[in-house]
C-alpha cells in the first residue's frame, strides 16, 4: 500500500475526488482535520479556554501538529493543496517539513500561484493542476500505466 497524505486547503472537495479517483489503487490516504470549526477549537475544546485570541489558536496549532507531523512523517507521497481563496501558510509549512523529511511531494496549485509559490513548486517531484493529474501521477507509480 502506498500511504499518501492530503495537505492544505479545506474548502473544496479536492480529497474526495482524489480518493474517488484512486480507488482500485494500493492506495491509503490521510489528511489534517477538515472540520474548520473542530481545527481551530480543538485545543481550547481539550485543554480550556482562553481569552486572548493568541492562546486560543496556538492551542489549536500544536494540538493539530501532532496529527499533521504524524501523518507527513508516515507517508510516503505528501500532497499539498494551495487553494484561490485563502493564503496557505500551513500548506506552505507542511510542504516545507515533507521536503525537509525526503518526502515524494507532489503541489497541486491553480497557475495563478506559479511565482508565489516557486520556491515551494521547486521542492516538489510534481506540480499539478487538477486532481485528476494527483490521480495520473498515483497510478503511473503504481502501475506504469499512463492516463488515456
Amino acid at each position: 500500500m502506498l500511504s499518501v497524505y492530503l495537505s492544505g486547503e479545506i474548502h473544496t472537495d479536492w480529497r474526495d475526488e482524489i480518493a474517488k479517483g484512486a480507488e482500485g489503487l494500493g492506495v491509503v490516504f490521510s489528511a489534517p482535520v477538515t472540520d474548520h470549526g473542530a481545527s481551530d477549537d480543538c485545543g481550547v475544546e481539550i485543554l480550556g479556554a482562553e481569552d486572548n485570541k493568541y492562546w486560543h489558536d496556538h492551542k489549536g496549532a500544536m494540538i493539530n501538529a501532532i496529527r499533521t507531523r504524524k501523518g507527513i512523517e508516515e507517508a510516503d507521497v505528501v500532497v499539498v493543496r494551495f487553494g484561490d481563496k485563502y493564503k496557505q501558510w500551513n500548506a506552505a509549512f507542511d510542504a516545507g517539513y515533507a521536503a525537509a523529511l525526503g518526502k515524494s511531494l507532489i503541489i497541486l496549485q491553480p497557475i495563478e500561484h506559479d511565482h508565489a509559490l516557486k520556491e515551494v513548486d521547486a521542492a516538489a517531484l510534481a506540480v499539478a493542476r487538477t486532481p485528476d493529474q494527483v490521480v495520473a501521477i498515483l497510478r503511473y507509480v503504481l502501475e506504469g500505466t499512463l492516463p488515456g
